[in-house]
């Protein structure tokens, strides 16, 4: 009984910080993107929507493959043990992809602003 208790409590918070970092950065990105492709919001949304995809396929990957465990879950104290390391990991995932989108994003603004046609001509 531990052990389902502990894998559903982990997925179900795992999967929730997921959703809420990958909203916060969709959300934010938008204008980050918005400035790096000179306004061409189709461009920036299509961009922050792939980036959005690219973040849950690989945390939701991670998520389920760190679901397996060899230990017998025979006390409650192992439960949350097991399942504090599981999230930590996690979190520690959550926020390297953070800062790796935020570095990306930097850079794609730091390159339209020297290119400043660049965001204009990749749909035309």
């Amino acid at each position: 009984m531990y052990v389902l208790t502990c894998y559903l409590s982990y997925l179900a918070i795992s999967i929730a910080l997921t959703i809420w970092v990958a909203r916060t950065l969709h959300r934010s990105g938008r204008v980050f993107l918005v400035d790096a492709f000179h306004g061409n919001t189709e461009l920036a949304d299509s961009v922050n929507h792939l980036l959005v995809v690219g973040f849950y396929l690989i945390n939701v990957g991670y998520i389920a493959l760190a679901l397996k465990t060899e230990e017998a879950l025979v006390t409650a104290r192992g439960v949350i043990e097991l399942e504090s390391g599981k999230i930590g990991v996690v979190l520690l995932i959550l926020g390297a992809m953070h800062f790796f989108n935020l570095f990306v994003l930097s850079r794609m603004r730091q390159k339209a602003r020297r290119n400043p046609n660049h965001g204009e001509s990749i749909l035309a």
